[in-house]
Order: C-alpha cells, then structure tokens, then sequence
C-alpha cells in the first residue's frame, strides 16, 4: 500500500525513519529518473548523480536497503519539518504475516512511499508464497493496520514525532486484537488463547542454564505445529504433535526439551549458529556506490555493490582459511559469490578450509555440518583433500532464491546439511575441504554462510544419537 498525506504537498516529506539509527533525509522521486538518477544493476539501484539536494550526490538510492526483519518492524514512515508533521504506518501484529520473525519485508522508500508487507517472495523466493489449487477455497484476514498523523510546535525538533510514534506503538500492541471489526472471520480477544511453556536447549554434554519459559498471545482457533531455533545451536526444534487451541483457553505445554543435532565433539568450528552471517568479514562499499546512512553503522552490509568487493580482494585465487590461525571476523568474507571475469562474465569460485589432524580415529566417521544464512540460484559442491573429485563428495544442487545477496540481506531462509566423511578420506596432518559455489550465471548467484563445523567420530563420553 502506498500512502501519501493529504495535509500537505508529498514533496515537502523528505525526512525517512524506520528505527532509531535509520532515519535520513531522502532524495526525491525525479532523483531516481534520468538525468538526475543513473539505473546500477538492477531497477531499484539508482546513483544519485545530480539530485535536487547537492548534498546527496554521488549516493546510491535502492529500496531494498531499508528492508527489516519482521520482529524489527516497528513504526516506519516520513516526517514533514515546515510545518512539522509526521505519518506514520503501524503493524500491531504479525499474525498475517507469512515466514516467521527472520523473514524480511520492505518498509519505506523514496515517494514518499510507506508500505504494509503482508506477504511477499522478498528474501524468500517461491517457498513462501501460498499456493491454492483452482477454484479452492481459502481466506485469510490481513490487518488491520494503524496510520498514525501527529504533529508538533515550530521549533521543536523532528525527533519529538519519532519518540511520540514509538510509543503509539506500543499503544496499538496492547490493544490487539482491535476490538472494533465486525468481521465473523476476526475473532475477538475473549475468542482468543494463549500458548506457553518453557524451551530449554541443550547439547549432549552440558544443559544450559537461561529459563527459556514464552508465552504466545492471541491465538486464533485452529491446529498448530510448534517450531523453534536457539540462539547458538544449528537446527530445528518441532513439537512432536499437533497442538489444538480452542476458544478462550490457555495451553500450558510444559517443558520441551530441544535436542540439536550432534554426533562427536567439536574439532573446529567457523562462525556462530545464529542463522546470519553478519559475524563474518563485510568490506566497505566501492566508494563510488555509498549510502551514507550505513557508513560506521551495524547494518553495513546494506551497501550497494558489496559483492563485487571480492573480486576486489581476491583478483586471482579465492579465499583460503586455516583453522587455528585466520579469524572469522578479517578472513571469512560474508558471501561466497562469483568472481567477475572479462567481458562480462562471472566464474565459480572455491573456498578452501585448512586444517591440522594429529591422527585419523579408524573406526568411525567424522561429520561436516554446514549452515547456511542464505541461497540464490547456488549449487555448493564440497570436496575432501581432493579439489578435482568428480563428482564431489557432497553437492547441494541448485539451491535457493531469495536474493538476499542483491538486496543487501544478511540472511534469507536457513539451509542445514550434515556430511560425512569417511576417515579414509581424510588424512594425518594437514587437510583440505573445498567448498565451491559452482553456478556462476550471474554476480548474484551465492551462499551466505552460517556456521560450519568438523565433529570427530562418536566417542563413549558422546553417544550417538538420531534426529
């Protein structure tokens, strides 16, 4: 939906703001058009080469960059300074929402443009979009949403409507479910139930010690399934069963207990399970191509262009890491993409991971989990100490379309895959596993990575376990 406030002409809202350390002055519509704009590599990139605000020139505009994870939307919309007025879109619930609190959604852009997401294939792909035979029956409600105008004295500085927006926020989060829709297919608050318990995460050898107790409010009548993830733990959590809420109940489900997937002890690991790869190295943008919004600011992987910034750093051969000497932090770049080539092309690129093995356990097999944050059109092959094994020892295919990469995310949905590797593919010494993202049609074909880590054969202390 776009909105555009009647009190006063759109090109006096210049001022953006969806969160406190995202908030700017905008450029304006005719800025994105040519001469003023120059189209980058897709449609909504546009290099601001001589906007009607100077101070803004040289700066990249896309909307993408201002996307938001679904639990971290809150108010987002424009504020006019003369006279001072801001308006706002507020979602008080997520309840319509496909994809779960990770999947992200646009907020506003230049217009002014304000948007309500209620469902989109943004950082997603087709996976999360409905799909309904012919002439099947379906309805779903969507909403309702809060536009919220206020207002404040000459002088006052713009921030006052910010702060007075947020709290609204709040406001219209304590008060879903709306009392006010007639609807038979809105249910209302006494119609409603709740769901609690409490999730504790653990792995085989040690039980962590944080409460993990939730609560889900407002609940609509129906058949569930239950998931759930941990921070620090790779993998999935699924209520074993079917949970039934009825009208005006509250389901008290206990203790669940969450058994993430593990074979042996950890030798090495690279990175945190925590489903994002923003622990891992993001390179500053290409000067030519800035957000200044996003310089010196925790989101700055949302610069345009970083995914030529590897064949900046790594002209030649690709990245190498060693265990026990490279950082995640400097050495492990934040998305394995294709390097560009001559004449427009891209090529394929393998990563290497180097590791030392004192000895080779002959009895066992040894495990390679790989967690990805995110997949575009990519195909990962992994290779044992041989980088020319045909076919690799273990291949994804073709994975993913969430454009993650493109749209500056630093996730998109979550892929898991558990290896093994025979012992006799790995040797005493020094090894290799290479990971090559081998499908190099476009600069936007890639992996974020996650997490990976090596497991040693199961031992006595760590029994093996299935899931």
């Amino acid at each position: 939906m776009h909105f555009k406030p009647a009190c006063c002409c759109y090109y006096r809202f210049q001022y953006m703001a969806i969160a406190d350390n995202r908030q700017r002055i905008m450029p304006m519509p005719d800025d994105r058009l040519p001469p003023r704009g120059q189209p980058l590599a897709y449609p909504e990139a546009v290099l601001l080469v001589d906007p009607i605000n100077p101070d803004l020139k040289g700066e990249v505009d896309d909307k993408y960059q201002y996307s938001c994870d679904n639990k971290d939307i809150g108010p987002h919309g424009w504020i006019c300074t003369d006279p001072l007025v801001g308006f706002w879109n507020i979602t008080p619930s997520n309840e319509f929402r496909t994809g779960g609190p990770l999947k992200q959604n646009l907020t506003s852009h230049v217009g002014p443009i304000t948007l309500a997401m209620f469902q989109s294939a943004h950082y997603a792909g087709d996976n999360l979009v409905p799909k309904f035979q012919n002439e099947e029956p379906w309805k779903k409600v969507f909403g309702p949403v809060f536009i919220y105008l206020n207002s404040a004295l000459t002088g006052q500085d713009c921030s006052v409507l910010w702060e007075d927006a947020k709290e609204q926020m709040m406001t219209e989060v304590q008060s879903w479910p709306y009392s006010f829709l007639a609807s038979a297919d809105y249910p209302t608050k006494e119609e409603r139930s709740s769901v609690s318990g409490r999730l504790l995460g653990y792995q085989f050898w040690t039980r962590t010690d944080y409460d993990g107790y939730f609560t889900i409010s407002s609940v609509r009548v129906g058949d569930y399934n239950l998931y759930a993830w941990v921070y620090g733990f790779i993998g999935d959590y699924k209520y074993d069963g079917k949970i039934t809420i009825s009208s005006g109940c509250d389901v008290d489900l206990g203790e669940i207990v969450f058994e993430p997937p593990r074979d042996g002890p950890t030798l090495w690991e690279i990175g945190i399970p925590d489903r994002s790869a923003a622990e891992f190295y993001v390179p500053d943008p290409n000067p030519k191509y800035v957000n200044k919004l996003y310089v010196d600011h925790p989101d700055r992987f949302r610069q345009y262009g970083l995914w030529e910034r590897y064949t900046d750093l790594y002209p030649n051969d690709d990245l190498v890491y060693t265990v026990g000497t490279s950082d995640y932090q400097k050495d492990w770049f934040f998305a394995q993409v294709t390097r560009k080539g001559e004449n427009g092309t891209y090529q394929a690129t393998t990563w290497q991971i180097k590791f030392d093995l004192d000895s080779v356990n002959q009895d066992g097999t040894y495990k390679l989990r790989v967690a990805l944050a995110s997949a575009a059109m990519a195909e990962l092959q992994v290779r044992f100490n041989d980088p020319k094994a045909n076919p690799p020892h273990f291949t994804t295919g073709i994975i993913g379309m969430d454009n993650a990469i493109a749209r500056h995310g630093i996730h998109g949905l979550y892929w898991l895959y558990s290896i093994d590797i025979p012992n006799t593919q790995l040797v005493v010494g020094v090894n290799t596993i290479f990971l090559t993202q081998a499908n190099s049609t476009s600069p936007f074909r890639g992996i974020l990575y996650d997490y990976i880590r090596l497991e040693g054969p199961p031992s006595e202390e760590l029994p093996h376990h299935s899931h």
